[in-house]
């Protein structure tokens, strides 16, 4: 395999959600509903905290979607380099708070 992530794997879509009905479904509501325009999060910011999670998980296809979405929302190139960097503090954060549980886990062996 040369590629793992490549755009034209959302050819795969209809397939995958069709593969698992109910728990696609069950899905796309939570995506629809997190997604909405009538909540009180701004959908600028919804897009903008949708493309930090984004980058935690490493989804590209989320980054492309959520950064497409954003950029409709009004949000600035200067704002996604903020949620780059704010995600990534935030990331490095995670490891040091498992550190912590890594030092206990040390001392109880």
């Amino acid at each position: 395999m040369k590629q793992y992530q490549n755009p034209q794997d959302r050819a795969y879509t209809k397939e995958l959600l069709e593969s698992a009905p109910k728990e696609s479904a069950a899905f796309m509501n939570l995506k629809h509903t997190s997604e909405r325009t009538d909540g009180l999060i701004p959908i600028k910011y919804r897009e903008l905290m949708s493309i930090a999670v984004a980058l935690t998980t490493q989804c590209a296809y989320c980054m492309e979607s959520h950064i497409q979405n954003a950029k409709k929302a009004g949000a600035t190139k200067e704002e996604i380099a903020e949620t780059v960097f704010i995600a990534s503090a935030i990331r490095a954060g995670g490891a040091v708070g498992n550190g912590l549980l890594a030092m206990r886990l040390f001392d109880e062996v």
